[in-house]
């Protein structure tokens, strides 16, 4: 089984055309792909709860 590909959170940032401030406001209000913390302390994004983030966000625009 393949290990999910994760994205560092500027590459996201980068992908997604949105600032740092923007994305940390989306995520105190639950609205923004989760994010997981490596034991040294950088974030990560896996692929799948981006493209599953995305999706939602299409749904929504709708």
């Amino acid at each position: 089984m393949a290990r999910p590909q994760m994205l560092k959170l500027p590459d996201v940032l980068t992908e997604i055309q949105m600032s740092r401030a923007a994305f940390y406001r989306m995520r105190a209000r639950g609205q923004a792909p989760r994010l997981q913390k490596l034991p040294n302390g950088q974030l990560r994004v896996s692929r799948t709860d981006l493209d599953a983030w995305w999706e939602r966000c299409e749904e929504r625009a709708a």
